[in-house]
């Protein structure tokens, strides 16, 4: 009868002590990550009523808890709008580390950037990954995101999206400026100015970097022709000029040079006429608006479209110019099937530009932007180049695979970090420290890190907190059933003292 008195009172004990882990499992259906305990009995050592070994004859002696466990299976996502909240949809545990670099585990993924650029959880524990921009990108350490900037890119490459209207007169000019940026990324403008020049189509152009002309580069082409439909037809080089003379007299011509690099002339001759023994002269040919001045008596200039300004200087070497000498000078340039032009730039003073002082100007490429030249206002479309200044941290956004991105103030994109996970031998192993915080032991075995996705590893979901897996009409249910077994253990209790009562009232 004393057995039965003992093994109502285990019952009582394990029966609230069920009540003690189903309480706690309630009290943290809330909390972030969290993960429900469950608890498991088993009887106390029968003991033989015969004194022997026989099995028949055993009697049991109560209830006493087996074991406490913790659950592992997953619970409901919520969403947030904030970008480093942090679930994992799978197996795994998120790393942080405290200050005396102690490890612990944890589903609670509510991150935050604290006061000195570090991924820390609701405990201000530093969370643990690889910092891809730093120093030793392939060691797990401390999740910064200090100082992360965007450096600089010097453009290389442009291209220009544009109408040039068919029906500007010759010599009328377009302008096309964009912002460009160099090595240490200072802003500088490089502008093209297109200008008419005479023949249908022709355009020729010259680039300029912060108001200094730029060279045409190796191919120097400087020049476009449009056909018929205002499709860009031909690429032109520079246009050269050479000069022979049919002289009477003894004078000659030493040198033929174009002085306004980057425009464009019609194939075709100009015959220039002394007149009044040289000291002025006609000029006649290809060009019906052409013009000639005599600016000494060993220079000669050419303006070819009579817009103004001098496209030919021809210098005279000596010698006179009898009235009727005359001096055809020759323009050719080569045409060729459109193509990318490339650009010398000037120097600049402690910095670069382009590729090796090259920028390309994609004219014909496949991602080349589109120049017509149809009848209509000259206007610019659309214009890119590949370069950018340095940009500071503007805010982040995270991948499945737990790399974090950084976009910065100059418009880039670029990863950061990347968040690692840990799995375990033997999950139900490990200890629980508070906080939402799993601690290793003997029976868990080391933590085993690895990339999201990977190994075994779920995946993050972004803007997300995992909630507790407490599931509350289980708990109610098991709270009604350690409530009956208390009852019952209770009732146990009351039963056996009223026999020792009955026991004890038979000597009267």
């Amino acid at each position: 009868m004393g057995s039965s008195l003992f093994a109502g009172i285990s019952g009582l004990a394990s029966a609230g002590k069920q009540l003690d882990v189903i309480g706690n499992n309630i009290a943290n259906v809330n909390t972030i990550g969290f993960r429900s305990g469950r608890i498991y009995f088993g009887d106390i050592l029968s003991q033989s009523v015969t004194g022997g070994a026989a099995a028949g004859m055993q009697v049991g002696r109560g209830v006493d808890v087996a074991a406490i466990t913790t659950q592992f299976s997953s619970g409901s996502f919520e969403t947030t709008a904030n970008a480093t909240d942090l679930a994992i949809d799978g197996d795994g545990f998120f790393i942080v580390k405290d200050a005396d670099e102690g490890s612990y585990y944890t589903r609670a993924g509510a991150f935050h950037l604290d006061n000195e650029g570090y991924l820390v959880d609701v405990n201000s524990l530093k969370v643990q990954g690889y910092n891809i921009t730093g120093v030793d990108p392939d060691t797990i350490s401390n999740i910064s995101l200090s100082g992360v900037q965007s450096e600089p890119s010097a453009t290389t490459e442009i291209s220009i999206g544009s109408n040039l209207d068919a029906a500007t007169v010759a010599g009328g000019t377009f302008n096309a400026s964009q912002t460009v940026y160099d090595s240490l990324g200072a802003i500088h403008s490089l502008k093209v100015t297109f200008q008419k020049t005479e023949g249908n189509g022709y355009w020729g152009f010259q680039s300029y970097l912060d108001n200094v002309a730029v060279a045409p580069g190796d191919q120097s082409y400087s020049g476009l022709k449009f056909d018929t439909n205002g499709v860009l037809e031909y690429v032109y080089s520079a246009s050269n000029a050479t000069t022979k003379g049919v002289v009477t007299g003894d004078g000659t011509v030493s040198s033929t040079t174009i002085n306004r690099e980057g425009q464009l002339y019609k194939d075709g001759a100009v015959t220039l006429t002394s007149v009044s023994g040289g000291d002025s002269w006609s000029i006649s040919g290809a060009y019906a608006n052409a013009t000639v001045t005599r600016v000494s008596a060993t220079e000669l200039t050419i303006d070819l479209d009579g817009a103004g300004g001098a496209d030919i200087t021809l210098t005279l070497d000596g010698g006179t110019w009898p009235t009727g000498d005359t001096i055809i000078c020759t323009i050719d340039q080569e045409e060729v099937t459109p193509r990318d032009v490339n650009l010398t730039m000037p120097t600049i003073t402690g910095a670069t530009i382009g590729d090796s002082g090259v920028v390309s100007w994609d004219l014909a490429g496949t991602t080349a932007e589109k120049v017509t030249g149809y009848a209509s206002t000259s206007v610019i479309r659309t214009l890119f180049h590949d370069g950018y200044s340095s940009g500071s941290l503007k805010s982040i956004s995270v991948t499945s695979d737990g790399v974090i991105s950084g976009f910065f103030t100059n418009g880039q994109t670029s990863d950061i970090s990347q968040i690692v996970l840990a799995d375990f031998a033997n999950t139900t192993g490990l200890k629980r420290m508070g906080k939402n915080l799993f601690g290793t032991t003997v029976e868990s075995g080391d933590a085993v890190p690895n990339r999201p996705g990977s190994a075994g590893m779920g995946e993050i979901s972004p803007n997300s907190l995992e909630m507790s897996n407490t599931d509350i009409a289980t708990e109610f249910i098991n709270m009604i059933t350690a409530q009956r077994a208390y009852q019952a253990s209770a009732k146990i209790v009351t039963v056996t003292d009223q026999m020792m009562a009955e026991l004890m009232n038979i000597k009267r």
